[in-house]
């Protein structure tokens, strides 16, 4: 079982990042941040050149929920999507949050990151398969 999910599609960074705001807003899942790493680190004097952006998205009655049943997972949370381009492809993924919450090992918080995982993987497909 693998630990990420990771797609790709030949649509521009802008234009996915664009589609998965939208996409996560109709779920109730919000961008708290939009970490540029690629210019985070070209500040600091890195050469790193690759396009590379860190989305942490949050539902709050989610996490909520899951703070409600173990305060420590708040260790996990927000949920973090990852966008970067890869040989000319944009590549958009995420640690599973039933691999993280699977650290806890708490039955009622799989079950509930079992439902997240599902929704933001569904809300990347909306994003690259939108006209």
């Amino acid at each position: 079982m693998s630990f990420d999910f990771t797609v790709e599609t030949s649509r521009g960074m802008n234009e996915v990042i664009e589609q998965l705001e939208s996409a996560l807003k109709e779920d109730q899942f919000g961008v708290l941040w939009d970490f540029d790493l690629t210019e985070k680190l070209q500040e600091k004097g890195m050469d790193f050149a690759t396009p590379y952006r860190i989305l942490e998205v949050c539902n709050p009655k989610e996490a909520q929920h899951v703070l409600s049943v173990n305060k420590t997972a708040g260790y996990f949370l927000p949920c973090k999507l990852v966008v970067f381009e890869d040989n000319g492809k944009t590549k958009v993924g995420m640690p599973k949050p039933t691999s993280l919450i699977g650290l806890a090992d708490s039955p009622e918080l799989f079950s509930i990151a079992e439902d997240i995982e599902k929704r933001l993987i569904s809300a990347i497909h909306k994003a690259i398969d939108r006209k």
